[in-house]
C-alpha cells in the first residue's frame, strides 16, 4: 500500500520474555547487526513499561523498516532465523509484522 507520503512502513512489534542471559545477547547482537544492514531502526527496546489487560511479557521491541516487504523479507532470511536459533529454547515471544505510517 502507498501512504500518499510514500510507501508504508513495516514494522516489527515484538513481546517477549528470555530465559538465558547469554543466549539472548548472542541473538541481540546478531539481530541489531542484521536490523542495521536492512535500513531498519528500532524505536523501543525494552525499557521501562507497564503491563495492562493480561500483558505478562516483561520485554517490548518496536523495530521500524523502509516497508512492510522489506520488514517480511528480513524476518524470513536466513540471516535472522540464524539469530533466532539462539533463542528458541530460552525464549516465549509473541511477533507480529504490521504495516503502518
Amino acid at each position: 500500500m502507498v501512504w500518499r507520503y510514500g510507501p508504508m512502513k513495516g514494522y516489527w512489534i515484538v513481546r517477549c520474555i528470555y530465559h538465558n542471559q547469554e543466549a539472548f545477547e548472542l541473538y541481540a547482537e546478531a539481530a541489531t547487526a542484521i536490523v542495521k544492514k536492512n535500513d531498519g531502526r528500532f524505536l523501543v527496546r525494552g525499557g521501562n513499561q507497564v503491563n495492562k489487560e493480561n500483558a505478562k511479557l516483561e520485554r517490548t521491541v518496536l523495530v521500524e523498516f523502509p516497508s512492510y516487504e522489506v520488514a517480511q523479507s528480513v524476518y524470513a532470511g536466513e540471516d535472522y532465523q540464524n539469530a533466532v536459533a539462539h533463542i528458541k529454547d530460552c525464549s516465549f515471544r509473541d511477533f507480529v509484522i504490521s504495516e503502518g505510517l
